[in-house]
């Protein structure tokens, strides 16, 4: 939702964290809604290029002194960081359902996947070691060391506020660097309560800052000369515009975009477990994840008529309402905006000829009229030229596609456009393993809908799921947050050169 608000009226102003203090911002606002409500809660400050260079130039000024601070007392400050966000579970939680309307419980989980890439940012002395080799040759010794770019910045959407920001921030920072955040302005709460907890937990003024804005404040971040690194999370559009963009400015970036993401189910699949995954993965936070199962490929009629005549009466039931009741299994979607885009999705779905199994279309939730809620939809017998397939939806509506063998649904999920995750449910090992093996996709989930790599492996797609040569979190956010430098050393004795050497040297 964009709608403009003057700086003079309107609700609470949710202003930007710069150089270790909150400040308002002096330009115009944008609208934050409690999805479930459908009020506007806050006026959400869209940074100016003035208030983007002022984060930048704070975090400039600290990064000489944090880079020099020994990997040992940066990891001390990821743990204090860490043991302030178990503190606060339960108060982080309800600031993100309250501005993004997912369940409570989901809100915890989304949480705590961010807290293990800030126990796993906690061994950075051991991560940052380089290599060491004695005597490559006489009297020569080499090793290899990684040092911090410098300023890094981060672009996050709003479907994760807090651990999408986490997959970045912690490890950008562990390794040295400073940082300035851009949250979604949708949900812009959270990343000013995480900045003031990393101020509690010892780290210095101007090490993170916060800019809160739209594509003003993205531009000034892309273009500004002492930003080295570009963080970014979102469609494939805007993921494409960033990476072209920052690349033309010499910037390191890493743009992680939209996705389909497909769930085989083999004919020998256990069909109320493979019903009960896709409920979760494809209903879950309204469908709103990057890694929600939108695609149910089903290999054969017998077994795509037996898992839609399971799925229907489980979308049917779903419990929809505030995410604030402990009830509710889905939330609404995150304004209204997005809901009629959905709405508009599931019309140009059934004009292409697809079977509307559920129709989420038209839910109310009692007392929450106002609220951006929808039912969940189930389509069946869809096309692969239809736009409900082709297309990341980013809502509650499940596709089901049918196929007739294994080699058809390989080919199917190869040939899309996205390549985020994919998951096969099957009893046969063997297919399993070629699936995995052979499958153009970067995430596999065997009987696991929703694979999502733990914090200590990386995270990352293929094909337009992602830009840039590193994936998230993990071990490639070292390598993409660090350069490393080699030094090769000879000490000479009694200072004899033995002359000059016009050849290219060897060992």
């Amino acid at each position: 939702m964009s709608a403009q608000m003057s700086p003079q009226t309107g609700p609470a102003r949710i202003g930007h964290y710069i150089d270790g203090r909150p400040r308002a911002g002096g330009g115009d606002s944008a609208a934050c809604y409690n999805p479930a409500s459908g009020e506007v809660i806050g006026a959400v400050a869209l940074a100016t290029a003035d208030e983007v260079d002022a984060a930048v130039a704070a975090a400039r000024a600290a990064f000489p002194a944090w880079s020099r601070t020994p990997p040992l007392k940066r990891a001390r400050v990821m743990f204090r960081f860490k043991e302030l966000i178990e503190r606060e579970l339960d108060g982080l939680s309800a600031l993100i359902t309250r501005e993004h309307g997912k369940v409570l419980s989901d809100a915890r989980g989304e949480l705590i996947r961010g807290l293990e890439v800030v126990e796993y940012a906690c061994g950075i002395p051991e991560l940052l070691k380089g290599d060491y080799t004695e005597q490559i040759a006489n009297g020569i010794d080499a090793w290899t060391m990684r040092q911090p770019l410098g300023v890094c910045a981060g672009i996050t959407p709003f479907n994760f506020p807090a651990m999408v920001p986490m997959w970045m921030f912690p490890m950008a920072i562990a390794c040295g660097n400073s940082f300035v955040l851009k949250p979604s302005e949708r949900d812009p709460s959270t990343a000013l309560r995480l900045a003031e907890l990393l101020k509690e937990a010892g780290l210095p003024d101007g090490v993170f800052n916060v800019v809160q804005g739209d594509k003003r404040a993205v531009d000034a971040l892309l273009d500004h000369p002492d930003v080295q690194a570009i963080s970014f999370v979102g469609s494939t559009p805007i993921a494409e515009y960033i990476y072209a963009r920052g690349c033309a400015r010499g910037k390191r970036v890493q743009a992680l975009g939209g996705a389909k993401n497909h769930l085989l189910v083999m004919p020998d699949a256990d069909l109320d477990a493979t019903a009960d995954a896709l409920i979760g993965a494809g209903y879950g936070a309204a469908g709103e994840r990057c890694m929600a199962i939108s695609v149910a490929v089903a290999v054969g009629e017998a077994t795509a008529d037996a898992l839609v005549a399971k799925l229907a009466p489980k979308v049917r039931a779903l419990r929809i309402g505030d995410g604030m009741d402990p009830a509710s299994e889905m939330g609404p979607v995150v304004t209204a905006q997005h809901r009629d885009k959905i709405l508009a999705y599931i019309d140009d779905g059934v004009a292409a000829g697809a079977q509307l199994v559920v129709d989420g279309r038209g839910h109310r939730v009692a007392g929450r009229e106002r609220g951006f809620f929808l039912g969940g939809s189930l389509f069946d017998r869809v096309g692969t030229d239809m736009r409900i397939y082709r297309e990341e939806i980013f809502g509650p509506v499940l596709c089901v596609v049918r196929v007739p063998d294994f080699a058809a649904a390989l080919a199917l999920i190869d040939a899309h456009e996205f390549g985020n995750g994919t998951a096969i449910f099957t009893r046969d090992g063997l297919a399993a393993r070629e699936f995995a093996h052979r499958v153009q996709v970067g995430m596999i989930g065997i009987n696991v809908p929703i694979p999502v790599p733990m914090a200590f492996h990386s995270f990352g797609g293929w094909k337009k799921s992602l830009m840039g040569d590193h994936h998230a979190h993990g071990p490639e956010a070292v390598r993409f947050y660090t350069r490393q430098k080699a030094v090769t050393q000879r000490w000479l004795a009694g200072g004899a050169s033995g002359g000059a050497q016009f050849v290219m040297p060897t060992h």
